[in-house]
């Protein structure tokens, strides 16, 4: 690679956004727009660069997307965005989580721990469907999730099956509009 080249996929690479870029003000602690460059190849006189960027918001994931690739388009390269997953904004007033919360409390005997984790969840990809749907996402608990380390913790699976059951015995009727 000639040096020129190098100095340019330097400084963009230098000047490319990466990681948390905004957290949630509804809530503390969860991200909720990022970017991750995360592979970068060199082969047959070529350079590509992968990244990935998520937001809760899907205008605001757009917005980076543009951001990181008018970075690289100012350094002479070719830029270019697909496969976006639809963003999830969970609601925390949400009559089905709150319903959850009472179950699991009755059937459990503790109130449970509600988070938020900055992910491509299915609930984004539902929800860009059915705008409507008041959605919770919740499992079994998985360790090290999307590589080889990926564990489930096997006696969380029965719990979460129970808890499941209870769930959709005892979900808050919604009016079909």
């Amino acid at each position: 690679m000639d040096s020129s080249t190098q100095s340019h996929l330097f400084e963009a690479l230098a000047n490319c956004p990466n990681g948390v870029k905004r957290y949630s003000t509804d809530m503390p602690d969860v991200v909720e727009t990022s970017s991750n460059l995360s592979i970068i190849n060199s082969g047959s006189g070529k350079i590509k660069i992968a990244l990935l960027t998520r937001s809760a918001i899907d205008a605001e994931r757009d917005l980076m997307a543009h951001e990181i690739a008018e970075n690289f388009r100012k350094h002479g390269a070719a830029a270019s965005h697909s496969g976006a997953y639809p963003g999830w904004k969970p609601n925390v007033e949400s009559p089905i989580l709150s319903a959850m919360k009472d179950a699991y409390n009755t059937q459990f005997g503790v109130v449970p721990a509600v988070k938020v984790i900055h992910a491509g969840l299915e609930c984004g990809i539902l929800g860009a469907i059915y705008p409507n749907w008041d959605m919770i996402s919740f499992g079994p608990t998985i360790r090290h999730p999307h590589s080889p380390d990926e564990k489930v913790e096997i006696a969380s699976v029965g719990k979460f099956w129970d808890f499941l059951v209870q769930t959709l015995e005892n979900a808050p009727k919604k009016d079909i509009v």
